[in-house]
């Protein structure tokens, strides 16, 4: 059964960062089997999707603002059997998409790659060091995201109720199935909002969110902490 991998990338004010994400996307496929590259927009205000039109190779959508929203809006379009949600910001290993078709056609139906960040503070080089163990809790969407396009319909996709942590609600489900598996080639991701607020106070943010889901905090609460402390 041949495959086909369809790429998502939710973008929201990403000029900076987006064409060299497509141009590396390009350059490092293997070209063994067809690939196809969506970009789903969430509204951005810079030239995002002015860049993102340059290439006749990628589709541009345009979204609500929410990456759940956006994400499953691209999966809706998507033409290929699997699914890889992809951040703006995140450059996956060359040849990504074999190490990933490969995995399906093993029996793999969801899983992610192991993480680097381009920082050499030692938590988070200690961070990305545990991410190639696959324990639920050394998981995160900054590592991307692939699943079959059959599970991610059969789970029901990413949950719009959440504008932020819609990641990881998707892995809770896929390793509540014993669906994931982590590849142990490195994608390399950037630390911008770690050097922004700073290692410990970032750290302090996200693990408050997390407990904060873990005691019942609904989307909406989790969303005010969010943009209250990290997003401007």
């Amino acid at each position: 059964m041949s495959h086909k991998l369809s790429i998502i990338i939710p973008t929201l004010n990403e000029a900076a960062i987006i064409y060299n994400l497509l141009d590396y996307l390009i350059e490092h496929t293997s070209n063994k089997a067809p690939i196809e590259l969506i970009c789903v927009d969430g509204g951005s205000t810079d030239k995002t999707q002015s860049i993102i039109s340059k290439f006749n190779n990628v589709t541009l959508l345009n979204s609500e603002k929410g990456r759940a929203k956006q994400m499953n809006l691209g999966a809706k379009a998507a033409t290929g059997s699997i699914l890889y949600f992809l951040h703006a910001d995140s450059f996956p290993p060359k040849h990504f998409d074999t190490y990933i078709i490969n995995e399906v056609k093993n029996g793999q139906e969801a899983g992610c790659f192991r993480m680097q960040f381009d920082s050499k503070h030692w938590w988070l080089r200690l961070a990305s060091w545990f991410t190639k163990f696959n324990w639920r809790i050394c998981r995160g969407g900054d590592q991307s995201q692939f699943i079959t396009k059959t599970l991610f319909e059969d789970i029901g996709g990413f949950n719009e109720h959440y504008v932020i942590y819609e990641d990881n609600i998707l892995i809770n489900q896929l390793y509540a199935r014993k669906q994931f598996i982590v590849i142990n080639k490195k994608l390399a991701t950037s630390a911008r909002l770690y050097r922004k607020h700073g290692v410990w106070k970032l750290q302090f943010f996200f693990w408050a969110i997390y407990i904060k889901k873990w005691l019942g905090a609904s989307g909406e609460e989790l969303y005010r902490y969010y943009k209250k402390n990290i997003c401007d």
